[in-house]
């Protein structure tokens, strides 16, 4: 993972533990217990990092929803 996977990976957690009113300890092992992190987040790093916040956010609570890291 290189530093701008990084910084987005971190602005990711925040902003959906945020939304989801967690702390981003937990987003952050929710998503990684998912394999969000390093399936989803830093392979499409490119493309995501394109959209907005709002977009992103909404998309990654889809995904968590989708595999099973929320209920």
């Amino acid at each position: 993972m290189d530093f701008n996977s990084l910084n987005f990976t971190i602005f990711c957690v925040n902003n959906v533990a945020s939304q989801l009113n967690k702390s981003a300890k937990e987003v952050y092992h929710l998503m990684q217990d998912a394999n969000i992190i390093n399936g989803y987040i830093v392979p499409c790093y490119d493309v995501l990092h394109t959209f907005s916040k709002e977009y992103i956010v909404e998309d990654l609570i889809s995904f968590m929803q989708k595999k099973g890291a929320l209920s």
